[in-house]
């Protein structure tokens, strides 16, 4: 319900006109995580809209850090490859094989727990995939920083 809740306050602001259409593409949509923080703040046309709970790379793995311009793939289903088929929904693949995705761990949101990737609530992996399946994945950009 949550979800719902906040794609309709996205939908009602887009047509409210809310957003700066000047902004360059590349920025419309922002997806900037803080690993220190374990939270993603995503922003459109330069307006922030949400602050998420995230988990990042437990200790011995990394979540790379730096600015990823461009989606290179995004899986509404996705299963990992490498961990044992685990569900990765609404992953939007930004490093080769590194994503931010929807996790089944809830709990575990809030603190480092991954292997690598940014971890979300389902609900607001689902929003953010819609948005950047809205804008194009040639508009995102994905900050990671300590």
């Amino acid at each position: 319900m949550r979800g719902y809740f906040a794609a309709l306050a996205f939908g009602l602001a887009l047509s409210a006109g809310a957003f700066l259409p000047e902004q360059a593409l590349a920025d419309r949509v922002v997806a900037r995580v803080s690993i220190s923080d374990q939270t993603m703040k995503v922003f459109h046309e330069g307006r922030h809209l949400f602050t998420w709970v995230v988990s990042t790379a437990k200790p011995g793995k990394i979540t790379p850090t730096g600015v990823f311009v461009g989606a290179e793939a995004l899986s509404k289903h996705h299963r990992s490859r490498l961990y044992n088929n685990a569900p990765m929904p609404f992953a939007i693949f930004y490093d080769g094989h590194y994503a931010i995705h929807g996790t089944d761990q809830i709990k575990r949101l809030g603190a480092p727990a991954s292997n690598g990737c940014v971890r979300l609530h389902p609900d607001n992996a689902a929003i953010l995939f819609q948005m950047v399946k809205a804008e194009g994945m040639e508009n995102m950009r994905i900050e990671i920083v300590q």
